[in-house]
């Protein structure tokens, strides 16, 4: 199996020695993983790398404990995991409910619990999970395109929309992306198709960076969304 087949999404600053474990059980039944920062080539940008790992993966293996539940790194991973059609394997090493934004992603997925240990007989049904998806051809979801533009309100909408221009969307983009990299593409539609107001629409976006100093910089920064008044 290619290294690329299996993603492996984790809260990097709290569940490293978790993930690396999982990894090396894994892979020494014969699947292989993606994992950063051990599969980020030198010199490359890290966002990027990690948006086109999840790109050509058939399947991401999250490993759920509190920090990731609150992680907006882990959370960019699986939204685009979602949206790239990748199935998604929640591993859970803890006792903790989803939060209601991974809750929305992950509802009606299959569910693996890393508890009670020993963590063998855990690591070994995840592995004939993994073999049993892996051996399942999917239909790939389309790229990203025209169809992502279409933000206006429809026939069955419980509230109006925003219309954004196309053009404003990519200038969305291009600014969010400066704090959360290439998913700003997926986090800026996503919003965009929901949100009824700009400002609601900026306050979503805000969410998904980590500093509170950057966050405000990026929504003050977009008043030119706002109209003219």
């Amino acid at each position: 199996m290619a290294r690329g087949d299996v993603f492996v999404s984790y809260c990097t600053k709290t569940d490293r020695d978790a993930a690396y474990d999982l990894v090396w059980q894994v892979e020494a039944h014969g699947i292989e993983c993606w994992i950063a920062p051990r599969d980020v080539q030198g010199g490359t940008e890290w966002a990027a790398e990690i948006v086109n790992a999840i790109t050509v993966c058939k399947v991401m293996v999250l490993i759920f404990s509190p920090s990731a539940n609150e992680s907006p790194q882990v959370r960019r991973e699986v939204m685009l995991a979602m949206h790239r059609g990748v199935r998604i394997v929640p591993f859970r090493i803890a006792q903790v409910a989803p939060s209601a934004s991974l809750e929305y992603y992950l509802g009606g997925h299959q569910w693996l619990d890393a508890f009670p240990p020993p963590m063998e007989p855990h690591y070994l049904q995840l592995c004939r999970c993994l073999n049993t998806l892996l051996a399942t051809p999917t239909s790939p979801l389309p790229a990203l395109g025209d169809a992502w533009l279409r933000v206006e309100a429809g026939p069955k909408s419980t509230h109006p929309r925003l219309t954004i221009e196309a053009g404003n969307l990519r200038r969305l983009e291009s600014a969010l992306a400066v704090y959360i990299g290439p998913f700003a593409e997926i986090a800026v539609h996503r919003a965009a198709a929901a949100a009824p107001s700009v400002d609601a629409l900026l306050q979503e976006l805000g969410g998904e960076i980590d500093s509170e100093t950057d966050r405000r910089k990026f929504i003050s920064g977009c008043r030119w969304l706002r109209p003219a008044e």
